[in-house]
């Protein structure tokens, strides 16, 4: 069996952007720390940040340690790689706030134990740094000119709005947590996003210029779909980590409406199924694309990792119940905002809860209370054709009476005209 080579399937993921001089051949002789640094500007990863832990955890897997630096103290700065305008800075007490947060997430996806990753917050080796000091041990090691020809410091500078000294420092300081790791945890390798080629050279250039040391960098590329757009990025905005913020079934429905496109290129960058894996699910799609088996398999894993099976399975019955599947009890499991999201849209009439107490007749509720219908005859032939849903239940009896115990949460009727057009009754 031919001996795991982690570059290699790196690349055949579409994981490599660049790599310094002999990076990938120590990675394939020794077994080294590498850090990533993520800046805690929100209190919650988004989708766009798996990239950069999915590399982490086949680093780990190969059998090096990672190490996750949350820049406190870069985070207080604002890194200027691939903006327009400077970021509003964030306090000591919001960047530990958003810190806690990131951990819960990040440990998802790295195995913490035994010293096998590490997760440190920068701001905890710079927080006693006088500024004299600091740029008289470190600032003196990087010339002006040298700073400046950083394609993110040359785009700024010419820029509109330019860039301001705050901003500009940031490669120092970035390149200093370098340093650090290098001298005290024997850091060897820095992981970054394509746009932070520039800063992971400067730490390189600073140890080998403070300490006379040998380090080397990292890129992968950024995420693009095959439209040109960022990935990750809907019309609501990031698609983010926290439950809270996108639901476990907004999450699945994301990566389960990837296009056919996308999808080939997706599986093997979030995917940690093996390439012979990978390559019988692209054969698989590429024989019946109809059936969308890379994106069911990339939704699945990716929810799995992130929110767990029992919130994957909510998503998978969540999704159903739009073709027609899934009964009240199932529809009633669901919790307010995923129900309300899933029939986003559609046509909402609202009623007084008062008239359900004693019932009212069906076709009535449908054709004069709510207009749902706009006859009572309308109503009455769809229900004779066995045409009619209440609550995703079959409805042909026109006698039926409509009672608080047909409502969903308490709250809810669910009407289907049809196989696909729905109207959802709110009591009120």
């Amino acid at each position: 069996m031919p001996k795991y080579n982690l570059i290699e399937d790196l690349k055949w993921r579409g994981l490599i952007h660049d790599t310094t001089p002999n990076a990938e051949e120590i990675l394939d002789k020794e077994n080294i720390t590498a850090y990533l640094g993520i800046d805690p500007t929100a209190d919650s990863l988004h989708i766009g940040h798996l990239v950069s832990l999915i590399v982490m955890k086949h680093l780990q897997l190969a059998g090096h340690r990672p190490i996750i630096v949350v820049g406190g103290a870069t985070g207080m700065i604002g890194d200027p790689s691939g903006k327009s305008e400077e970021r509003n800075l964030l306090n000591e007490e919001t960047l530990r706030h958003n810190q806690d947060a990131l951990k819960q997430q990040i440990s998802k996806f790295l195995d913490f134990s035994n010293d096998k990753a590490l997760l440190l917050n920068n701001y905890d080796w710079t927080k006693n740094y006088k500024f004299l000091d600091f740029i008289r041990d470190f600032g003196k090691h990087l010339t002006i000119n040298y700073m400046l020809s950083k394609d993110s410091v040359k785009s700024r500078i010419n820029s509109k709005n330019g860039i301001s000294f705050t901003e500009f420092s940031y490669q120092l300081l970035q390149g200093y947590d370098f340093y650090h790791l290098f001298k005290n945890n024997n850091c060897k390798f820095q992981f970054g996003g394509s746009d932070q080629w520039g800063n992971i050279t400067t730490g390189i250039e600073l140890i080998r210029r403070k300490l006379g040391g040998e380090a080397y960098g990292v890129t992968f590329p950024l995420i693009t779909k095959s439209d040109g757009k960022k990935f990750g990025k809907t019309e609501k905005g990031n698609v983010w980590l926290d439950p809270e913020k996108t639901t476990p079934y907004e999450f699945y429905q994301f990566l389960l409406n990837i296009s056919d496109d996308d999808a080939v290129s997706f599986i093997k960058i979030f995917s940690f199924k093996s390439k012979e894996e990978i390559e019988q699910l692209i054969a698989l799609h590429n024989e019946e694309p109809h059936r969308r088996t890379l994106q069911k398999a990339l939704a699945e894993e990716l929810t799995t990792t992130v929110h767990g099976k029992e919130e994957l399975e909510k998503a998978i019955n969540a999704s159903s119940i739009l073709f027609g599947k899934g009964t009240k009890e199932q529809i009633s499991s669901l919790d307010e905002k995923t129900f309300l999201q899933i029939f986003n849209g559609v046509p909402i009439f609202e009623i007084d809860k008062n008239i359900l107490k004693q019932g009212i007749n069906i076709v009535d509720l449908l054709a004069e209370k709510t207009q749902i219908f706009a006859s009572k005859g309308e109503c009455r032939r769809l229900m004779k054709d066995n045409g009619l849903s209440i609550n995703q239940e079959k409805q042909n009896n026109q006698l039926y009476n409509v009672t608080e115990n047909d409502l969903i949460n308490n709250k809810y009727i669910l009407i289907k005209k049809g196989k696909k057009n729905y109207s959802l009754i709110i009591a009120k």
